[in-house]
């Protein structure tokens, strides 16, 4: 059987949602519905965007659920996030939480009006060094690094550039076509 390489399963960079770092999050938004729209139906949904530096390069990712926190600004009040997002949440911890902290209490017109002000530039983070993947690595060493790391996609890099995405949902439908035998 013929070794599958990361850049065979990946996203291009000119095929994925892309903004500018100074993009608002309304503009992130728009971008991603953008991107799906010229998808083929067949393909996975795009669950991020690339924010972009001046130049074109790759800053960072931001996911969905990067853009639901930095809606409302109380997650920055909750305490030991970390811990809890990998111990995991009782349904009445997250009542608690949503509760002792006024978690998404303002109406949903403040989101909106949060996403035309908030840039991206403002929430992303540098990206990890195990966000990073190299087009020439092999589909096991992809599913590995995807399984033990806490990300749905890894940023794919040829030279020290970003030139992809790679999801977990285009390794994992890889292995089921391994697996029936496409």
């Amino acid at each position: 059987m013929k070794t599958i390489i990361v850049k065979e399963l990946m996203v291009p960079l000119n095929e994925y949602a892309t903004v500018r770092r100074e993009a608002t999050l309304r503009d992130a938004v728009l971008a991603l519905e953008k991107a799906q729209m010229t998808l083929d139906p067949s393909q996975h949904k795009h669950r991020a965007i690339l924010v972009l530096d001046e130049n074109g390069k790759v800053l960072s990712k931001i996911t969905m659920k990067d853009i639901l926190v930095a809606l409302e600004p109380n997650y920055g009040k909750v305490e030991g996030m970390g811990v809890l997002e990998r111990s995991g949440y009782s349904p009445d911890l997250i009542r608690s939480m949503l509760e002792d902290n006024a978690l998404w209490a303002k109406p949903l017109q403040f989101v909106r009006e949060r996403a035309t002000k908030l840039q991206v530039v403002d929430i992303i983070q540098t990206p990890s060094e195990g966000e990073y993947i190299d087009e020439n690595a092999t589909l096991g060493e992809a599913a590995h690094q995807l399984i033990v790391q806490p990300y749905h996609s890894l940023l794919v890099t040829s030279s020290d550039e970003v030139v992809g995405i790679l999801r977990l949902s285009d390794v994992f439908t890889k292995v089921c076509d391994i697996i029936k035998g496409d």
